[in-house]
């Protein structure tokens, strides 16, 4: 018989692989032998050196051959890191795992990506890394199952019974023990942790944590964030690096504290991660130009690759903007402390100097690691009323010196950017005005003036300057890019168009410049949001690539964000590859990562969506709370949408958004014309086109589902001019000879059956 040693030891060197059929096969055991084996690896497991895991000898805390891993962060090199769900914690913490794709990729099971699970198989002849002993390669990539709830917290008043009624109306209600409620009140958003569930009924949990009213900015707010699985809270071990970071000193930095950068941000921003600065060019080689300084913050020189702020900003992948609160990419002692620009203090930067020539078109440019010092910070508000004549304490001793040559530098600017032709798209943007309490107080357009559009373009500039300084230098970047329109989406917006008399050409690529020449038909009507609104549809979605295809929306063949590396990943990749491919540190973009760029590509930009739909979704359901109170209403609106099923409509006063559903549009049946983006009456011919001005009334809000529903007040267009061209585009008058198909109307507007 082998010793307690000798087995041990063999089980050791096959992880999840010794069962005890393979344990006598190594040792020649035959027979009535297996009898004292069984009785010896029976005595080892009752005395803890050894557990039985379906059929298979392992030691306390070894990984079996197969398990689930959860995706947490990636490795200095960009490999995936994963833990072992199911873990034992009286094994201590769970060990790190290196994480390996499928070797057959499989469209149907995608490659997994950060924050997903995936059913692994552990490899015992590869090599770990510094961040994980075991290897496994990925089997499977499966569902996500949290076990935090959001929900609201309902409380019976007669039996005092708590549950939890969940946000996602796919979850079940969960019930909770009322005596411990955190103080929580009913109907208060709470987070529960699911932490027993039976095999019969309902599930049971715990509140971890209470935020309050479900009217307050704070709750609607984190509804979106769970909605979309974007995280909010930073580890102990971030929040305990950022903490201990010291300043970065001026050693082996150019000193630019004497050049007058100023912060131009909205009044309420409390990190400001770029500074401005621009003057004349008094070369006479280049007669009316001018150069231009943008510094950036320097968050390269705290944020080191594969440390865990840049583990964690990675799954984050850039900050989430609500009305009353950010969720930053970093922890605020580095997002609103040592790497935002403040006021004449002194702080690290990354710069570009840039010089253009009359014409506005870049001629040069340089880049620096820098020691900077904000000279004033201004709002937007601040800076445009100083241009135009209203000063104050702060903008008064800046306007000659530093706010004239800036906008002069802008006019400039200017035009490069008119030669250039962008496409130009004016769709107003709504801003939420809150109370102290967190609830809606007003909602406003805020008007966008030049100190917005001079700030744009020199970021614009320098994000240009960056892309082909890492061209040049045959250096790995991520770059910005936005795709031309599908053929399929082009032919949607010639068919509409073509209601309003307006020929989208066929021959050749479209540039933005045609899409601005029909944008300039329509300036100044009441149809211009509509057809910005169309065109913008009619685009691609802006992402990050590691390969270049160019940026279509502003016309520019090579471009990489570089400008907010606070709040954006992609800017700190491109930061970190300057500093490496001018030498300016050694804390520059890893050797090796290039392969790793196409999937850290893919999840920042799936992180960007997310954070879009949270923003959006927040809008959405605070505007539903705030008008809560004004169900039957009128409103002022015009159709922002049309489906099969009905209309959307976006209210003038406040921009939002709501739906009138075709059943309770008057007493005609009306079919949908998806090329004229319209509602055409079979009976009447009266006709509902997207961009038409209607009254409605508000008949229902639901702020949770962030929706408004509403009654059409306005009776359609008549079979004059516009209806006409919408039945002549579909073709209706032919097919009005014969019987209708679908559903009929009765006169009192109740739907009969099929016919």
């Amino acid at each position: 018989m082998p010793s307690r040693e000798d087995i041990l030891k063999f089980i050791a060197d096959n992880p999840g692989k010794a069962g005890k059929r393979e344990i006598a096969r190594h040792f020649g055991i035959v027979g009535a032998a297996r009898i004292p084996l069984k009785r010896m690896l029976r005595d080892l497991t009752e005395a803890g050196h050894l557990e039985k895991r379906r059929k298979r000898m392992l030691r306390p805390g070894d990984l079996p051959p197969v398990f689930v891993v959860k995706i947490t962060s990636r490795t200095a090199d960009g490999e995936l890191l994963g833990i072992p769900m199911n873990w034992d914690e009286e094994h201590g913490e769970p060990p790190n795992v290196l994480v390996l794709s499928q070797k057959n990729k499989n469209k149907f099971n995608p490659v997994p990506g950060i924050g997903d699970r995936a059913l692994v198989k552990l490899l015992d002849d590869q090599d770990g890394s510094p961040e994980a002993k075991h290897v496994v390669r990925v089997m499977k990539r499966l569902e996500n199952q949290d076990t935090d709830v959001l929900g609201i917290l309902r409380i019976n008043k007669a039996t005092k019974a708590a549950t939890l009624e969940p946000v996602d109306r796919k979850q079940r209600a969960v019930d909770l023990d009322p005596r411990e409620l955190m103080e929580s009140e009913d109907g208060d958003l709470v987070k529960i942790e699911v932490h027993k569930v039976g095999r019969y009924g309902t599930p049971r949990g715990r509140i971890v944590k209470r935020f309050g009213s479900t009217t307050s900015e704070m709750a609607v707010s984190e509804i979106a964030l769970h909605t979309q699985g974007i995280r909010n809270e930073f580890p102990g071990a971030v929040i305990a690096v950022s903490e201990n970071i010291k300043p970065v000193g001026h050693k082996g930095r150019e000193d630019w504290r004497d050049i007058p950068l100023l912060t131009i941000d909205p009044a309420t921003a409390k990190d400001h991660d770029d500074a401005v600065y621009a003057q004349l060019d008094n070369s006479p080689e280049n007669e009316g130009g001018c150069i231009v300084y943008v510094a950036i913050a320097d968050v390269a020189a705290y944020v080191t690759p594969g440390s865990p702020m840049d583990k964690e900003a990675l799954l984050r992948g850039n900050s989430v903007y609500f009305p009353d609160r950010v969720i930053p990419m970093l922890p605020e002692r580095i997002s609103n402390n040592l790497c935002s620009l403040r006021e004449n203090e002194d702080r690290p930067s990354i710069a570009t100097r840039m010089v253009f020539d009359k014409n506005g078109k870049k001629t040069s440019h340089s880049f620096h690691r820098v020691i900077m010092r904000s000279a004033a910070k201004l709002s937007y508000q601040q800076a445009q009323k100083a241009i135009e004549g209203v000063t104050d304490d702060k903008t008064g001793p800046l306007l000659e010196p530093v706010l004239e040559p800036l906008w002069a530098a802008y006019e400039i600017l200017k035009r490069g950017r008119d030669k250039r032709q962008p496409l130009e798209l004016d769709i107003p943007e709504r801003r939420i005005l809150l109370k102290e309490d967190g609830t809606v107080d007003q909602i406003v357009v805020p008007d966008r003036l030049d100190a917005h559009k001079l700030i744009e373009e020199c970021m614009i500039q320098a994000n240009v300057a960056a892309a082909e300084e890492l061209e040049k230098r045959n250096s790995a970047l991520l770059y910005r890019v936005h795709d031309a329109s599908t053929p399929e989406k082009l032919e949607n917006l010639r068919d509409f168009l073509s209601t309003l008399d307006v020929k989208l050409p066929h021959i050749g690529g479209l540039r933005p410049s045609v899409f601005n020449n029909i944008l300039d038909k329509f300036k100044d009507t009441a149809s211009a949001t509509m057809v910005s609104e169309v065109v913008l549809r009619s685009q691609a979605q802006a992402e990050y690539n590691a390969e270049n295809i160019g940026h279509f929306g502003l016309n520019l063949r090579r471009y990489a964000h570089f400008t907010s590396p606070i709040r954006r990943y992609a800017d700190l990749i491109v930061h970190r590859a300057l500093i490496r491919a001018l030498g300016l540190g050694d804390d520059g973009l890893p050797y090796g990562i290039e392969e790793k760029l196409p999937a850290i590509a893919a999840e920042i930009s799936a992180a960007e969506r997310r954070a879009m739909l949270a923003e959006r979704e927040t809008i959405d359901r605070l505007i539903a709370l705030y008008l809560c109170e004004r169900i039957g209403a009128e409103f002022s609106g015009r159709i922002a949408g049309v489906t099969k099923s009905g209309l959307f409509v976006k209210l003038l006063q406040n921009g939002a958004d709501g739906f009138i559903p075709a059943s309770t549009i008057g007493m005609d049946y009306y079919e949908y014309v998806e090329s004229a983006h319209a509602l055409l009456g079979r009976a009447t011919g009266e006709t509902y086109q997207l961009g038409d001005a209607v009254q409605v009334k508000l008949v229902e809000a639901a702020p949770f589902a962030g929706s408004l529903r509403f009654e059409m007040l306005t009776k359609g267009k008549s079979k004059g001019e516009a209806a006409g061209r919408v039945a002549k585009h579909k073709g209706w008058q032919a097919r009005n000879n014969s019987k209708p198909k679908g559903l009929r109307r009765s006169k009192n507007g109740n739907k009969r059956k099929r016919t």
